[in-house]
């Protein structure tokens, strides 16, 4: 391992790509830290620390993609959420409005146009957003002012400081969409996916280290540790399984003249994912429930009861909440792998080149048979996302383990999904790249060498 952590930093472009996404991902978590003027953050940390006992609510769950920015009052308290909220709006309009369809269709100019269109859709979704944390800063400051008589918000909640708010933080998303963007260009990986993996790791080694101390206490039982270690490493396994699995379904072309031969048709294979998706449709489920709670958070007075039934059941680890967030994840599951895997295309191409899937029939019978197969497929793949998804319900339900709810969390489910699956795509294009430089340094030493041992040949 440590020689290939040599050689990729032997390789100066990738040298210089890894540390061009190490220093954004820097900057990303220093962000975080950088509390909107204005808040106490002394007083808002003890609120929140006096409060850390009870049952975790949609705080802790926003907080958690936010690598703890949200509960800092950060300038990056929304994270990248409100972008992948804007995705998931523009994705599904493009399934219902034409002119969308065609301008998608028309090459870098519609990719550019969407991806204009979503940047304005997530200004404006962090806008909203935004009002929405001062509002949920102002029932705080008057709960933190009646019970301990210290004031959060210096000043108070006049005009000048929810503007100022709202203007810092959605500032803050756009610059993260920027620093995204960027590592997508001159990076490695995809910039916005790694985003997320390092809000979601960043509260890790406090997790860690809050739940070591315990076992050192003996508040943990030592056994009970073991089994979650276990359980750990069979879901990451799960997951690993689920985002690498494929199903190759085979292909035989007909035979073809060149020039003046016949040439015998080439066996092939079209590798079916069982989560083409991949993370997609678990990042797109939690940001759409994160909005029901996170909006009943914000609001109170005469909506206080309703605001109250809202987080009842749309609270992560409630019942309805798994039942809707099991949907979603499927129907995003079927979305997404419909968009990368269109049976009629697969068919009209495969007829184009003269291929075809033995004992199938070109045209309809295949486009038909392609459907079902991608449709079982998808809806396997699914389910098995979805189990994965709630497993942290199930793990804290089985143990009890409230007080640990975060740990779960971060180390199942969404969570390890989400990390699991942007590790492996991170690495993937870091061989990619390793590889493709050592694939021309071995055929060049195989030129030389070749050359050498024909030379000695001659000589003999």
């Amino acid at each position: 391992m440590f020689k290939v952590l040599g050689t990729i930093f032997s390789i100066p472009d990738l040298r210089s790509k890894i540390l061009f996404t190490l220093g954004v991902l820097l900057v990303f978590r220093f962000g975080a830290h950088i509390t909107v003027p204005g808040v106490n953050y002394q007083v808002l940390n003890d609120y929140f620390a006096s409060t850390a006992g009870g049952m975790p609510g949609i705080t802790d769950y926003i907080d958690l993609f936010a690598g703890g920015a949200f509960k800092r009052v950060s300038v990056f308290a929304l994270g990248i959420m409100p972008y992948i909220s804007a995705s998931i709006i523009m994705q599904l309009m493009m399934v219902v409005v034409p002119s969308l369809q065609k301008l998608q269709k028309e090459g870098e100019y519609g990719r550019r146009k969407m991806n204009q269109y979503t940047r304005y859709g997530a200004v404006l979704l962090s806008a909203v957003q935004s009002y929405g944390i001062t509002m949920y800063l102002g029932s705080l400051h008057s709960q933190i002012l009646k019970e301990k008589g210290v004031m959060l918000v210096d000043g108070g909640l006049g005009f000048g400081f929810v503007l100022l708010t709202m203007l810092a933080i959605t500032t803050g998303t756009i610059i993260l969409m920027w620093l995204g963007e960027l590592i997508t260009e001159r990076g490695i990986g995809n910039g916005i996916s790694l985003l997320i993996f390092v809000g979601i790791i960043a509260g890790a080694p406090a997790a860690i280290a809050n739940f070591w101390g315990d076992i050192q206490n003996e508040k943990v039982d030592i056994i009970l540790a073991v089994i979650l270690l276990f359980v750990f490493v069979v879901m990451i396994a799960l997951s690993i399984l689920l985002t690498e699995g494929h199903r190759k379904v085979p292909l035989q072309y007909g035979k073809k003249i060149v020039g003046r031969k016949m040439m015998q048709g080439s066996s092939q294979s079209l590798p079916i994912k069982l989560n083409g998706a991949s993370v997609m449709p678990i990042i797109f489920a939690s940001s759409l429930m994160i909005f029901p709670s996170q909006i009943a958070n914000y609001i109170g007075g005469e909506y206080k009861e309703f605001a109250g039934a809202i987080q009842a059941h749309l609270t992560p680890g409630s019942v309805t909440y798994s039942i809707i967030y099991i949907v979603l994840i499927i129907f995003f599951a079927y979305f997404y792998t419909a968009i990368q895997y269109n049976p009629k295309d697969i068919a009209e191409a495969l007829k184009k080149n003269g291929g075809y899937v033995p004992g199938i029939r070109p045209g309809a019978h295949t486009e038909e048979f392609l459907g079902k197969l991608i449709n079982r497929i998808t809806l396997s793949g699914a389910l098995f996302l979805a189990f994965i998804a709630i497993s942290p319900d199930i793990i804290i339900t089985l143990w009890d383990l409230q007080k640990y709810r975060s740990l779960a969390y971060l180390f199942g489910g969404t969570s390890l999904l989400i990390t699991v699956g942007v590790a492996l795509d991170t690495l993937k294009q870091v061989e990619s790249q390793l590889v493709m430089r050592h694939y021309t340094g071995f055929m060049d030493k195989s030129r030389k060498s070749s050359i050498g041992r024909a030379g000695r040949a001659v000589k003999e």
